[in-house]
């Protein structure tokens, strides 16, 4: 029993002093050739982020364009049409004195 309580402090402690251990990891310094390829990478980015600022940019103005084109056509047929209905009004009251003088 002796040798078993023995084992088990020996383990505990020896697992404790392991667990505690601080991790042996080296970080390298940056060789000349990784800091060039993060910095065509992150040139490549900031060019792309740009040509999509761009684009939106472009989307916006085309949308609007879009938008004036349609509002202006619209606003011609709804001239087109009160231009229509006024004739027809007309042509109604003319009808209508024609019908009185008979």
């Amino acid at each position: 029993m002796n040798k078993l309580i023995a084992a088990l402090v020996t383990t505990l402690v020896t697992g404790a002093a392991f667990a505690q251990a601080p991790a042996t990891t080296s970080t390298a310094p940056a060789t000349k050739a990784e800091v060039n390829a993060d910095a065509k990478v992150q040139k490549a980015d900031a060019k792309a982020q740009e040509k999509i600022s761009k684009a939106k940019a472009e989307e916006k103005e085309t949308d609007a364009k879009a938008d004036a084109k349609a509002e202006k056509t619209h606003a011609k047929a709804h001239a087109k049409a009160e231009k229509k209905v006024a004739e027809a009004q007309k042509d109604l009251k003319k009808t209508e004195v024609d019908a009185a003088k008979k």
